[in-house]
């Protein structure tokens, strides 16, 4: 037996090198009745406590460290996790909140903090520790996978694509965060790191646990196909877990048959098998315990009632699904739910003709070096017009990025003013901001080559005082669809801003926002007088191959018929990032067109809002 408390410390480091939690807790409380239960015997005490599951008792322990020794942020550390585990946020956040202070510079303490703010959805809290902590420490994996997955429901793409940059070399992770992982891999369009990411998950040590996940993960194969649009692969995918096998699951299986379900119901819409799926949402509806499972069942289940022809229960589903994204938005970002709110941030971004005439002229490439800019409120056929330009040779899409508009978060984050100050430019700050960019879309287009650009970003339309300021020759295209047929897409649509989830919230709202992104646009269009294209879907529709032949004019290519083939074009890429990714692949339809006449009746109430914006679109209500 030791004899000194040097003596116990060492058989009890040895016991938990060992992994005999047990035998170091007992050594421990035979220490304290030796007397012998010093500084060094408590920490081991605690450690023991913590991996052995007893929470509260090693909160206990780490609390008289942090007494014996207040200044050691260590204690207060390990005292804020253990709280955490026990069930105390609270308490947990005082500790944490301490260490950090007396160790600022702690990247293990600001990731602790993280995690702590992800268990309590405080959102935009956790994000600032995590990506604290990746900065304190670049190479910290487990800080960078929890800041990227706070930035995703944030909206950040740019934080989350940053934190994500290096995953492909990252080690093999547990099955749990290999899923999460992979999730966010396929939403920027990294579809390979996300298949690597799934085949080097580890799974579970106990066979029940590592059973589930393998059903899980052949899930998300199932809907990483469907997503590329490999249909057949999907369905192999999804062979190992029948509707019958998911309906078999042990109750306490729940994340395994949500994911599923939801990997079923994917599959049987593209199949058109809308009943089956409208089944699978709802009882995805039922299972739901967290928001984001609730919204995404409910703007399932509206797709598919909505193409049984059943309107009021598709509408039903649709404010099920609203009322479950309002949920996740007041978490992130609370300040927009207020009624007078204005969730297009870029609508505060007016800029008179006046301030405009005190521009001086600036030196800026030609339009065959410029952007080709495709624009237009969302949902309005932008996705359609990017895969036919990206179908031609000469062109290279680089799929949805809002890096216009980080050149205008980039100006105030230097001092500047957006847009007062692109009137006092200097020529070597607009080729800084030009070189920005430049480097933006080289990370996503490497191998553009000699192609010319194509930045589809429908909201690019409210960032036309900086497109205009650096690329005065670019071409822009205005995509345009009947405005109900816009709202009635967004409003069926699931978006992953906040800000959009918000704005989308209520047909009023979102008839607001497009009226007021329309009024912006066409007062900055009569002060810009751009090199633009109206390319409205309709007249599309109607006249294919004419519309082609304009585009080509328009943008003075030789031999547009490559653009005709982008069906085709659109089936062959891994990944297309846009909620339109199934319909580019069917070819040019007209069963979009005059959708929005079903649902007439809770139009009604908007009608008198958009008629003006309507008609000086040339369309009629």
């Amino acid at each position: 037996m030791p004899t000194s408390t040097i003596e116990f410390a060492h058989a009890m480091a040895r016991a938990c090198d060992a992994g005999e939690m047990e035998r170091a807790i007992a050594l421990a409380a035979q220490a304290a009745g030796a007397g012998m239960d010093g500084e060094d015997v408590l920490l081991l005490l605690g450690v023991a406590q913590q991996a052995s599951g007893r929470h509260a008792a090693a909160a206990a322990t780490f609390e008289r460290l942090t007494r014996l020794r207040p200044g050691v942020s260590a204690y207060w550390n390990n005292l804020g996790v253990a709280r955490r585990e026990a069930g105390d946020a609270e308490a947990a956040a005082q500790a944490l909140q301490r260490a950090a202070a007396l160790a600022p510079r702690d990247a293990e303490v600001h990731y602790n903090l993280g995690l702590l703010q992800l268990q309590q959805r405080l959102w935009p809290q956790a994000r600032d520790s995590l990506l604290e902590a990746v900065q304190l420490a670049p190479g910290f994996v487990d800080a960078r996978l929890q800041a990227a997955h706070a930035c995703y429901v944030c909206g950040d793409n740019s934080g989350q694509e940053a934190m994500l940059d290096s995953a492909a070399d990252w080690p093999p992770q547990p099955a749990e965060q290999a899923l999460l992982l992979a999730s966010m891999l396929a939403v920027l369009g990294r579809p390979d790191a996300a298949w690597r990411t799934l085949d080097r998950a580890q799974l579970p040590a106990a066979p029940a646990a590592a059973a589930e996940m393998r059903l899980r993960i052949a899930a998300q194969r199932a809907l990483l196909h469907e997503r590329g649009n490999r249909l057949d692969a999907a369905h192999e995918a999804l062979r190992p877990l029948p509707l019958a096998a998911l309906e078999a699951l042990p109750a306490e299986a729940t994340q395994a048959r949500i994911d599923g379900w939801k990997a079923h119901a994917a599959l049987a819409m593209r199949a058109g098998a809308h009943a089956q799926a409208a089944d699978l949402y709802r009882r995805l509806l039922a299972a739901a315990g967290d928001d984001e499972t609730r919204a995404n069942a409910g703007f399932g289940l509206a797709s598919a009632r909505d193409r049984q022809g059943e309107r009021h229960a598709a509408w039903q589903a649709l404010e099920t699904a609203h009322a479950a994204q309002l949920e996740i938005a007041r978490e992130i970002v609370p300040q927009l739910l207020a009624p007078d709110s204005q969730p297009l941030q870029l609508l505060r971004h007016d800029l008179p003709a006046a301030e405009v005439a005190r521009w001086s002229p600036l030196p800026a490439p030609d339009a065959a070096h410029s952007p080709v800019f495709v624009v237009g409120f969302p949902r309005s056929g932008t996705t359609l017009l990017e895969q036919m330009l990206d179908a031609h040779p000469a062109f290279r899409s680089m799929d949805e990025r809002a890096f216009i508009h980080e050149l205008t978060e980039r100006m105030e984050l230097a001092g500047q003013r957006y847009p007062a100050d692109l009137a006092t430019l200097t020529a070597a700050e607009a080729d800084q901001l030009r070189a920005l960019y430049g480097r933006m879309v080289a990370r996503v287009l490497p191998d553009a080559g000699a192609c010319r650009l194509v930045d589809k970003n429908p909201l690019n339309m409210l960032c036309l005082p900086m497109i205009m300021r650096l690329f005065p020759q670019a071409r822009i295209i205005l995509c345009l669809r009947h405005p109900c047929d816009v709202l009635l897409s967004c409003y069926m649509q699931s978006f992953r801003s906040p800000a959009f989830m918000v704005l989308c919230s209520s047909l009023p709202r979102l008839a607001r926002g497009y009226v007021q992104a329309f009024e912006q646009w066409q007062r900055h269009v009569a002060v810009f007088a751009p090199q633009l294209l109206e390319w409205r879907y309709e007249a599309v529709v109607g006249d294919f191959d004419g519309h082609v032949a304009q585009l080509g004019r328009f943008l003075g290519i030789a031999d547009p018929a490559p653009m005709a083939r982008y069906a085709e074009h659109a089936r062959a890429k891994a990944f297309i990032s846009t909620p339109s990714y199934a319909q580019v692949t069917a070819g040019i339809h007209d069963r979009a067109v005059g959708r929005w006449q079903a649902y007439r009746e809770y139009f009604e109430p908007v009608l008198p809002l958009l008629r003006p914006t309507i008609a000086r679109l040339g369309y009629t209500a």
